[in-house]
């Protein structure tokens, strides 16, 4: 197995089959070393540098009916909301007097945003804020669309892809929806030219090893400059809310085989991987993560943006959840800077 994670780490990929042992045949020894071999990588490429991004999560309406997801279209015990420009704006320049120089607009697919809306508050944030990189994390769109975000100043865009296969796709997600579409406006970002972002689930309901073979594949194909992975939690008002959660091993494993994978990656330590461990970011960052992703959202809503049960943060003010987290990450021996975080295309 040692091979097999040394191979990983020099050439950067598996077949199909390799993958299918390095994921099957796991001991305790051989996940550490491989943890221990991503967070040397890590240092090579990143230093003890931990970028921060400043999460707003503007809106909780979604057309989206997603098997496991709380703000899911028929939930109709979530609190929608939506935040105005001026509340966005407040938010960001809360997030800038912090250090944060990277924002991050998350939201439902909401048919409210229009483009038209997107794009005036995209070059509003841009005006303001020249020096910062803006993230846009709100889903499938068309190519029109997204091109216009980025000719309006967006530079970054993350859209989940979830899972990889289709058969795994269709057990998550309503018919209307489509693993290949899902897949190709991932396609359409990277030819866009933004620092795209995908990711998958760990241990979502009826994931296999096969499906996650699929899913390093897939990024190896894509090769994105930014994965975003975390533990399945569920959500009482969804049909999966007695399934179990993914677990904090296979998601430090699973994020070392993503930076052995892809060295120059911009790999966060997501909340969920908090949620389901108190020392669960931290971890991450040894196991590779690069990157934290506190919420700027306000206070009022942020109980309302409900994705998963548990939720960690939901009560922190900004300031609170930025000086935590470099607290935390400095008792690791790692530094939260104030920078854009861009991704790095050759190792330093």
């Amino acid at each position: 197995m040692k091979k097999l994670i040394d191979k990983l780490h020099q050439e950067q990929i598996l077949s199909a089959e390799e993958f299918r042992t390095l994921l099957t045949d796991r001991s305790e020894e051989t996940d550490l070393y491989a943890r221990e071999l991503a967070d040397q990588v890590r240092q090579q490429v990143y230093g003890n540098q931990i970028y921060v991004r400043g999460l707003i999560e503007f809106t909780n309406y979604c057309k989206n009916d997603c098997y496991y997801c709380g703000i899911r279209r028929s939930n109709r015990n979530a609190q929608r909301y939506r935040l105005t420009e001026e509340d966005i704006l407040a938010c960001c320049k809360e997030g800038y007097e912090l250090g944060f120089r990277t924002f991050v607009l998350q939201g439902g697919e909401d048919g409210y945003y229009t483009d038209e809306k997107l794009t005036a508050l995209i070059r509003k944030i841009k005006e303001v804020y020249p020096d910062c990189a803006l993230t846009l994390s709100i889903g499938e769109k068309s190519e029109e669309s997204y091109r216009a975000y980025k000719e309006a100043g967006a530079d970054r865009y993350l859209l989940r892809h979830e899972t990889a296969r289709e058969e795994h796709y269709r057990k998550l997600h309503p018919e209307e929806m489509s693993c290949e579409n899902r897949k190709n406006c991932l396609r359409t970002l990277k030819k866009l030219g933004y620092q795209t972002g995908a990711g998958f689930m760990v241990g979502s309901p009826y994931q296999t090893i096969d499906d996650l073979v699929e899913d390093f594949l897939f990024l190896k194909e894509l090769d994105p400059e930014m994965v975003g992975i975390g533990p399945f939690i569920s959500h009482q008002d969804t049909p999966f809310h007695d399934e179990k959660s993914g677990t904090l091993e296979d998601t430090l494993f699973y994020l070392a085989l993503l930076r052995l994978m892809l060295p120059n990656v911009l790999l966060p330590a997501t909340t969920a991987l908090g949620t389901i461990c108190p020392k669960g970011r931290e971890l991450g960052v040894k196991s590779g993560a690069n990157v934290v992703m506190p919420n700027l959202s306000p206070v009022s809503v942020r109980k309302k943006y409900m994705l998963y049960d548990g939720k960690i943060c939901t009560g922190d003010e900004a300031a609170e959840c930025r000086f935590c987290l470099s607290r935390r990450m400095e008792l690791i021996g790692c530094q939260i800077v104030t920078d854009r975080g861009d991704y790095k295309k050759v190792l330093q």
